[in-house]
């Protein structure tokens, strides 16, 4: 896998519906949003071979899940306004965490890599009767 700024920037534009964050983040920040999505599926799907695509898919899900706004939800914040410029209410359901942001695009590359293997979202999770 040899991820890199310039594959992405024309994979995301090409492929990529909603590509505003990825296009106006500076070089530094895209590297840091590569790094992050080749290791959080590489981690995640250890046993899986990650095609770049799938990297520059899930590349583009952070730079909007991160973007100036969305970042501050992240943050905790449930809503800001600018006086006489903008409101923001942050919805209580809205993605968090990097495992939200890996769409169904990036499993369906991931499985067609790896011969139409089966993937799933469902986690094992402890609970109490």
């Amino acid at each position: 896998m040899a991820v890199n700024n310039l594959d992405a920037d024309e994979y995301i534009t090409l492929n990529c519906i909603d590509s505003d964050d990825w296009t106006e983040a500076d070089e530094a920040k895209k590297q840091r949003i590569l790094n992050v999505a080749s290791r959080k599926l590489t981690t995640k799907y250890a046993r899986y071979t990650i095609p770049d695509a799938a990297v520059y898919e899930y590349s583009n899900e952070l730079s909007i899940a991160y973007n100036d706004t969305n970042r501050l939800q992240q943050q905790g914040v449930a809503s800001f306004g600018l006086t006489g410029v903008a409101n923001f209410t942050f919805k209580d359901w809205a993605k968090s965490g990097l495992d939200a942001w890996i769409s169904d695009t990036v499993l369906d590359l991931i499985s067609d890599a790896n011969g139409g293997v089966s993937l799933s979202r469902r986690t094992v999770k402890w609970t109490v009767l």
